[in-house]
């Protein structure tokens, strides 16, 4: 049946007044065009929104920071030096510390960097410096790394008294590691002393 065009009109003036203008004439228009051509009706602006879940945004993560391997490493170079100088006191320190620093200290620093590059960081995170040396007056002992779970050392820095015949005093730096059951020597480097004895280690002036 074809409904006359004043029905029509008549129909979208009282659907505009009911729906408060949300229904346009253009509206009905399109809807007539599209029946006309068999095409499917358009969805109106409320069944195109999608879903309120859909527009979240992922929020980041958070992660622990990182462990900081080259810090760990450069703590231990840090503490070693301090070590050094504590093992020297006050009477051996002002006349070999500059040739320490140049000769000695270097070669240090390059032995724990190179031998911990290769533990994991799980492991490294694991390993602390010694805080003193050794109290004796004659002994060996500047510092060692050790495992602070197994309380176990992993390598050992020392320093020794040497008296060649007619060569005088000499300081012997060195270290072993656990690789060998600290059996290898491996040698930092000498510095001379004087032909007379020097002091015990950690002496302090008074």
């Amino acid at each position: 049946m074809v409904v006359p065009q004043w029905m029509k009109k008549s129909l979208v003036i009282l659907l505009s007044i009911m729906t408060l203008g949300l229904v346009s004439p253009d509206d009905f228009h399109w809807q007539d065009e599209a029946a006309a051509n068999g095409k499917p009706q358009k969805k109106s602006s409320f069944e195109e929104a999608k879903p309120v879940d859909e527009f979240i945004i992922p929020t980041s993560l958070s992660t622990e920071e990182e462990f900081d391997r080259d810090k760990q490493i450069e703590s231990f170079v840090l503490k070693a030096e301090e070590n050094c100088y504590l093992k020297f006191g006050d009477r051996i320190k002002p006349r070999i510390e500059n040739e320490f620093k140049d000769i000695i200290f270097p070669k240090m620093e390059e032995a724990i960097s190179e031998y911990l590059q290769s533990y994991p960081d799980e492991d490294l995170s694991n390993l602390a410096i010694t805080e003193k040396p050794s109290n004796s007056a004659t002994g060996e002992k500047i510092f060692n790394i050790y495992d602070k779970q197994s309380s176990k050392d992993i390598i050992r820095f020392h320093v020794r008294r040497e008296n060649p015949p007619q060569q005088g005093y000499w300081f012997n730096f060195h270290y072993h590691t656990n690789d060998d059951e600290f059996l290898t020597h491996h040698d930092l480097g000498s510095i001379f002393w004087d032909k007379n004895t020097p002091p015990g280690w950690n002496q302090q002036l008074h």
